[in-house]
Formats: structure tokens, sequence, C-alpha cells
């Protein structure tokens, strides 16, 4: 395979233990990476004095691709979310987090494989028109949705949909409410749904999104919506399949992508050799996938399955009485 030097941000508490993990499986795998590992997060604050360093953001850059483990933005203290800051800084437009199902997680459904492609840089969380009032009293923070980023999202989603084979695509939004901006992204959704007519396309209130997941999640395929919404809808999903720790993320713009874990940083159990890294695992096959590497990437999926449906060294979220070390070597070992 053709070698290509990756960026690896180990990040904090578990992160590096479960990423170290993620590499191990990829050299076992046959993937030739060359890696330049950058450091963000408290670790970078403590080494630097930033969470994220010129350097860090200088490799993300220059690589294009990105494999990042969790990191700890500090609460409470004027920091701005490290993630946040990454999605807007590389443009990073598309959050895209896939759930399925695998056999031995003990979640409570077996038959999960939602997808739920989340805009990334605009709604709530991009950081307008935040204020609190002098007293306290009162605060405020506005949404700004725009037609190009919904177009953008939309149709990122309808051509995922296309190139996997997926059937339908459900534009999730709050338009009867929030008549201005879940009203344009709705509008827009349905505009674009009339170029794709080999796939099947529906919309649907975001609460009862929510209800209709937890109770019929097989209804759903390719999930599409604005900032907010996709973050509670993406954490729901992980849900019906085990968990955090069984959910991937990618974080995908014109020039640059970020694969990541979901979940926190765990401090608790940070160096007790304790977690659980599918979640890392996972974001590490979908950059493969993202780098048309099919090849490795159902390998590693197969072995990551066997090893979860076997309950061979699983970790205690899965079951089982192992930690991180025993787990990755039994992926290791059918790899």
């Amino acid at each position: 395979m053709m070698s290509r030097k990756i960026t690896v941000i180990p990040g904090d508490g578990i992160g590096p233990d479960i990423v170290k993990s993620a590499l191990a499986i990829l050299e076992k795998a046959g993937c030739e990476f060359e890696y330049e590992f950058v450091d963000a997060g408290l670790t970078a604050l403590e080494k630097t004095g930033e969470l994220l360093p010129q350097a860090t953001l200088d490799a993300i850059a220059n690589n294009g691709v990105t494999l990042k483990g969790p990191l700890t933005t500090p609460v409470g203290e004027g920091f701005t979310s490290i993630n946040v800051s990454l999605r807007k800084r590389f443009g990073l437009y598309a959050n895209l987090r896939p759930v399925k199902s695998f056999k031995g997680t003990q979640a409570r459904y077996d038959n999960i494989d939602i997808i739920t492609v989340r805009e990334n840089t605009e709604g709530m969380y991009s950081g307008l028109g935040q204020k609190v009032s002098e007293d306290g009293s009162e605060a405020e923070a506005m949404s700004k949705i725009t037609r190009a980023g919904a177009e953008r999202i939309v149709r990122f989603a309808y051509d995922l949909a296309r190139r996997e084979g997926r059937k339908k695509v459900t534009a999730v939004h709050k338009a009867n409410i929030l008549k201005s901006t879940s009203g344009l992204f709705l509008k827009v959704a349905r505009e674009i749904a009339e170029e794709y007519p080999d796939i099947e396309s529906a919309e649907m209130i975001v609460d009862a999104a929510c209800m209709r997941l937890v109770m019929n999640p097989e209804d759903f395929d390719v999930l599409v919506t604005t900032n907010l919404f996709g973050d509670i809808l993406s954490d729901l999903c992980a849900g019906l399949v085990g968990g955090l720790g069984m959910a991937p993320g990618a974080n995908i713009g014109k020039d640059c992508a970020i694969f990541e874990a979901v979940h926190g940083s765990a401090p608790d159990i940070a160096g007790k050799n304790l977690a659980n890294p599918s979640s890392v695992i996972l974001a590490a096959i979908q950059m493969l996938e993202y780098l048309e590497m099919p090849e490795p990437a159902e390998r590693i999926t197969r072995a990551l399955a066997d090893v979860i449906e076997s309950g061979d060294r699983t970790t205690r979220d899965l079951g089982g009485s192992h930690g991180t070390t025993d787990f990755t070597d039994a992926v290791i070992e059918r790899l």
C-alpha cells in the first residue's frame, strides 16, 4: 500500500491508550502510514500554554487527514470548545456519525444501521451573539442557518446514501416552531430531495424523531439535520448500539478530515488499561474508507466484530473483564 502521512492527536485521559490500540491494529492490517504526532487539549495546555498550538494546526492542514483521541476543554475557564474550534478553522462542515449493531455488546437492539449526517459549523453551535446581561438575569445566543450551508450538508447526505446503496434519507427539523432557521433548512432539504428520485426522502420533527428512534429504529437509514439536533440525535443513536464506546465520528471538509472517538477522555480510568478502544478503532475504519482503502477497513471490521461477538478478552463495558491491551491483542490475532 502507498505510504501516506497521517496526523495523530493522542488526546487526553484514556486517549493515548486507545489511539495506541488503533495504530497497532492499522499496522497489523498492513496500512503503511507515516504518523506525525501532535498535542491538543489539556496535554498541549500543560506543555505550551495553548489548547491548540500552531504546530498542531499546521500538521492538520499539511497532512489533510487526522486521527484524534478524546480532548478535554477546561470547563468554566473561558476556553472555547476545541472540537468546535477545529471544525470552524478547517471548514469541517459535515459530521458523520454511523452506528451499527455488533453482536455481543448487550445493547437493546441487534439490527441497527443508521448514519447521522450533522451540519457542523452553523446553527446554535456557531457561537454567534452569545451574551449575558450584567446582572446575570438574561442570556441570549443566536442561531444562523444559511442556504449554502443547508444545501451543502443535505447534498452530502444524499451523495453518501447513493454511494453506499442506502435507501432513505430523513431530514430532521423543528420548522413548526423555528420557522426561520429550521424552516429554511427544511425548504432546502425538500428542494435537494427532488434531485435524488432514486432515494426515498422523509422529513420529521426532531422530538418525534427521538421517540421513533427509541421505539422503531429500524425505520431509519440516513438522518440529516442541523448542528444542535445532530449532536443530540447522534448520541441517542449511539445508545441504541451500546453507547459512545461503540460510536465513531468523522468531521469532513473540502480539503481536510478529522476522525475521532466521540466519547470523553474519562480521566478517572486514564492509565489503568481499562478503556474500550472500539470507538477510535471504528474511527480508523472510517478513515480507511475515506482514503478509499476498503480491504483493510473490511478486515478490521470483521476482526472487531468477531472479538465482541465471541466475548474474547472484551472490556468491562462489553460484558468482559479484560483491559485495553488484551482487547487489542484479540483483534490483532484475528488479522
